[in-house]
This record gives C-alpha cells, structure tokens and sequence, in this order.
C-alpha cells in the first residue's frame, strides 16, 4: 500500500469507530421511560446517526420527535420523526425554524413524560432561538469565527443570546424529564460548553462572556450586552446526562489501525488546541527529529486547532494544518501529514481534511504557488486541490474533533 492508502485506511477505521450507534443503543439500555409519552429531539452534526440508532432500539415507543442535523448530513426518513437540515457553522433561517420545532415539541408536558435529547458538536448553530435579531447573531458568529477564538469562547457568548443554550431547553421541557446522551466534540467533555449546553447547568458566568467581548473587541448591540449581564441556570433537577465518544476514542482507533497497517504508533496529546499553521509545523518537526527511524512509525494527535482570519481564501483549519506542514517534510523520505475533521467537514468546504507528503512543496512551486502566501490568504482548499491533497469523505455521522497524524514509513 502507498502512503496515502495507508492514510486512507487509517481515517476510514477511525471515524468508523467513533460512530455513535453503539454508544447511543448502550445507554439507552439502562433507561427506563415510565409510563408517559416519550419525545426525541436530536440536534448536531451527529443528530440524524444518533436519532436513527435510538429509533432502531426504541421504534414506535417514541411518539413524536424533531431532528436537526447540518445540510446534506441527513440520510434518509427515520419512522415518525420530522427531519430538519441547517446552516452550520454559521446559524440560518432553518436553524431558527427547526428548533422552534423542538420548542414546540415539548410544550405542555407532565411528570410522568420524557424528552430523550441527543447532542452532537454543531449544534451551536444548528440548534437555535436567538434573543437577538438573527442579522446581529449571524455577524458576531462571523466575528467570533474570523478572530480565532476557540469553540469554550464562542459557546460562553452564545449560550447568552439564546433561548435554547445553557439549560434553558432543559427549562423549557419541565417538568418532564430530560434523558441526554451526548457526543463529545470539545476537549475534556464540558458538558455545559457542547453545542452550549442545552440541557446542562451553564459553568460559565456573565463576567466570562464580557471578558471574551472585551479580548476579541466583539462589535454587539446594547441589547446583546445586557443580555451577556443576565445569568443562565446553574441547576437542573429534572436531566440525567449520559457521555459518549471523544477524541480519545478517535486517537485510540486511529492507533489501532496504524499498527495494523505496521506501524509503531504514538499518541502524542487528545487536546490540541493551538493555531493551525502551528500544529502543522510541530508535527513536521516530530516527522524530522525521527527521519533517521529504521521502523514504520506513527504520530498521532487529537484536538480542534483554530485559524485566525487574515485573507478571504477557501479553507479549515485541517487543510491548514497539512498545508503548514508541507515545508518542513519536503525531501523526507516515506514521510505524510493529514488532518482530518471527524465528521468529514472542514470549514466551509466539501473536504474533510488535508494532506501532504514529501512532494507536496516541490509539486505547489511548478504550479507558480508559495505556502506562505497561500496561508496569508487562508486558501489551503484550492492549493491543496491543485496538488490531490483534499480528504474528502462526505458528512459521516459523528464529530469528535480532529486526528491529525504523521506517517514514516519504512518499507
């Protein structure tokens, strides 16, 4: 096998394993519903996988529910459930449209119901009732994308300006009680920060969320501000929360495959959360320090990195990973980096991730194209599209982060 197949291999086995059907038909194993009606709704990149594995174990027991999943990521009907698709990373009309939806699902419940509430990474955007106008939320998404705060920041001003985020769908379901089963698409599992908490007590406070306006000089509107002066519910009674999948997961399976594949694999961190062109110039270093190996070997990272905006080229932060290290493994021999979004999208793009092997500099240079530049412009997409360097995948399911790794290979 080349080392782009073997790179193949090891995204297919890794996102393969981080799906969360299994997980969703475990937990729901040990629930018992009680007598009352029982509702879904499922929201996230991940909500139409979750959805379609609760549905396959619970069927016609759930009498109603609402779906909200990112376009194109919804594979087909799921028995009575309504079925949303939404703008993600940025909210639209459709994302406000669907969780009014979910809103309306869970009105005039008792004691006796239950709301199973599935949560996936994306579901910041995609699952939203804004206290603001929408013009106004979609700009400060815009600006929290653009100046590279990370995904902690961007959920701590969000949840403020909503009324679904930070436990308030939670409220809303009372006094029903709310089961939850959540996918994990932010290091360390904060379940009040992913996808901003719906249904879990906010951890963040109002003093937080000004802090973050203030650092970035986040342009909002008097009501916004006195929206982020208002607390959110730091306790809910009537939830119980269920954890499944991570980036440690996905780190573990994309071990597994290498060594399958005769590699030596080493798992360097779950939590990489610095730039992208950073990380992408770490792990050419981590490939350079170990050039002289007499062994297949293979470095394997997880986490989200972040990209700050400087050009208005096409692009992810993972393309901008692989692109960042191209320079630093050019003429290396049997050496690759890719980085690869787990729910096979990466920005506002149709790939999931990059990558790059010791040719990729020299490749970029005979089409008149220099890294530097194209990283100014934040243009990996069409540089790495010259060179058949995109990952493309198509949606898969689930997101749980980023696996970003560093192939030597030895034959």
């Amino acid at each position: 096998m080349t080392l782009r197949e073997d790179a193949n291999k090891i995204i297919q086995d890794s996102i393969q394993a981080a799906m969360p059907d299994s997980a969703v038909g475990r937990a729901l194993e040990r629930c018992s519903f009680g007598s009352g009606r029982l509702l879904l709704t499922a929201a996230g990149k991940g909500g139409w996988q979750m959805a379609k594995a609760a549905y396959d174990v619970l069927g016609d027991r759930i009498q109603d529910g609402v779906v909200i999943t990112k376009y194109d990521h919804a594979k087909g009907p799921i028995g009575n459930l309504r079925i949303f698709e939404a703008g993600h990373p940025v909210p639209d009309e459709n994302s406000f449209r669907a969780t009014q939806a979910a809103i309306d699902l869970v009105k005039d419940l008792t004691a006796e119901d239950t709301v199973l509430f599935l949560l996936s990474g994306g579901g910041s955007a995609l699952f939203e009732k804004p206290l603001i106008p929408a013009e106004e939320l979609t700009d400060l998404t815009k600006q929290l994308l653009a100046c590279g705060a990370d995904i902690v920041e961007m959920n701590t001003v969000r949840k403020r300006l909503s009324a679904v985020k930070g436990g308030r769908y939670a409220e809303l379901c009372a006094p029903a009680r709310v089961f939850s089963i959540v996918l994990s698409d932010i290091i360390g599992d904060p379940l009040d920060m992913i996808a901003s908490g719906p249904a879990y007590p906010d951890n963040s406070t109002c003093r937080q969320a000004l802090d973050i306006v203030e650092k970035y000089s986040l342009k909002l509107s008097p009501q916004a501000m006195d929206l982020l002066r208002q607390e959110t519910p730091k306790m809910l009674n009537n939830v119980e929360t269920h954890i499944t999948g991570s980036v440690r997961e996905l780190c573990a399976a994309a071990a597994k495959s290498a060594k399958g594949l005769g590699y030596e694999p080493v798992i360097l961190s779950d939590c990489l959360t610095c730039e992208a062109r950073e990380a992408g110039s770490f792990l050419a270093s981590v490939a350079r320090y170990h050039r002289d190996v007499d062994h297949s070997m293979a470095f394997i990272a997880g986490g989200e990195t972040v990209v700050h905006l400087t050009g208005d080229g096409k692009g992810g932060r993972n393309q901008e990973l692989a692109l960042s290290a191209a320079q630093g493994i050019e003429g290396l021999r049997g050496a690759a980096v890719f980085s690869v979004g787990s729910d096979g999208t990466d920005g506002p793009t149709d790939a999931a991730g990059g990558y790059v092997d010791s040719t990729t500099l020299g490749r970029l240079r005979e089409q008149g194209m220099e890294i530097f530049e194209v990283l100014q412009r934040n243009d990996a997409y069409h540089a790495l599209r010259k060179v058949d360097g995109l990952i493309i995948t198509g949606g898969t399911g689930t997101n749980v982060n980023d696996v970003s790794v560093v192939l030597l290979k030895r034959e």
